[in-house]
């Protein structure tokens, strides 16, 4: 053995019980709460959360969503009461998702002035919009009569161009209505760049847009499907939402939105894509934001509800894991019940 492999693991480090090993032992810093607490490398805020909010058009009461236990669509009143609760807890912000009581092919209640998202928008910028970030997701899937995220041509294809025209207008009438953040989620090509231009040229320049660049045609959407009355009629999303198998397509998605002016960018969902978080953070200078989705909420729920997993260790070990893979922002479900324990 030469004299400088001697006593050394294959990575060039002293072993134990030879000369040179270092004194420092990792265990001593994990002895206690007070010195794990001490030496975490990730730390989990309430200013890091964003709460999804469903609002419903035509309800007098709230109503419980089977697939999401503690997830209800909210009456305009109950929205308000929940958004309260939420500041309260110190959540950074809410995002919010329309049901109308109407849905037609093209998603005519998106821009009303009178939709139900424009209702709920003016009623919590009045609220708490001095306290929190009012978000609004903008696309078509929740008030399209098919379920799709844009206008269809004669084929029954999603028309990409016509949909972008769309989406300006839905911009604008958020901005209108008093969002501070505008969220599109439809993963149509060029949908930041047309929803900047809308913007701007309505005078709501300083509305920022939240980019969904990386969203996935993902299984794990199906309970916020019930929730936002919005499961396509036929087909799926695949032909516009990402392939699960690609990771660098991710990062062509985010530097076009940003180039197109994109202030922030987000991947949904989170923890089965937690490489591609790491990768986006390693890359650019805009904040992060990843979507904990309905589906892992659900899974999570259930399996407690049976007793098979703590709750609340799993809860905070998944959003932990979300903010150490990258990301700044988080949207979840549990967003002001985790805050009012931090």
């Amino acid at each position: 053995m030469s004299a400088g492999t001697a006593g050394a693991s294959p990575g060039g480090f002293p072993r134990p019980g030879f000369p040179g090993f270092p004194a420092v032992r990792p265990r001593r810093l994990r002895r206690t709460p007070t010195l794990r607490r001490l030496t975490a490398e990730t730390r989990l805020a309430a200013a890091d959360l964003v709460l999804p909010m469903f609002v419903k058009e035509g309800l007098a009461d709230p109503v419980p969503i089977a697939s999401m236990p503690g997830v209800v669509q909210h009456t305009r009143d109950s929205l308000r009461k929940a958004a309260h609760e939420a500041v309260e807890a110190g959540v950074a912000g809410v995002i919010l998702f329309g049901i109308p009581a109407v849905k037609d092919a093209r998603g005519t209640a998106a821009d009303d002035p009178a939709g139900v998202v424009q209702v709920a928008l003016r009623d919590l910028t009045a609220d708490v919009g001095d306290a929190t970030v009012v978000m609004s997701d903008l696309c078509l899937d929740e008030y399209t009569d098919h379920g799709h995220c844009g206008v269809l041509t004669p084929a029954g294809e999603v028309d990409n161009d016509a949909t972008l025209q769309r989406y300006g207008a839905i911009a604008v009438a958020q901005a209108a209505a008093g969002a501070q953040v505008v969220a599109p989620s439809g993963m149509m090509d060029g949908q930041v760049g047309a929803i900047r231009a809308a913007l701007n040229g309505a005078g709501f320049d300083q509305v920022a847009i939240l980019a969904y660049s990386v969203k996935y045609a993902s299984a794990f959407y199906g309970p916020f499907r019930e929730a936002a009355e919005c499961a396509p009629q036929f087909g799926d999303r695949a032909a516009y939402q990402m392939n699960p198998a690609n990771g660098v397509e991710a990062l062509r998605e985010v530097l076009l939105d940003i180039a197109e002016g994109a202030d922030a960018v987000l991947v949904k969902p989170a923890m089965s894509y937690l490489d591609v978080v790491r990768r986006i953070a390693d890359t650019v200078d805009v904040p992060v934001a990843a979507y904990q989705v309905s589906g892992e909420y659900a899974m999570v729920e259930a399996a407690a509800a049976r007793g098979w997993i703590d709750r609340e260790r799993v809860i905070a070990e998944t959003l932990t894991s979300i903010r150490r893979a990258g990301a700044d922002i988080v949207l979840t479900y549990w967003a002001a019940e985790v805050a009012r324990r931090l």
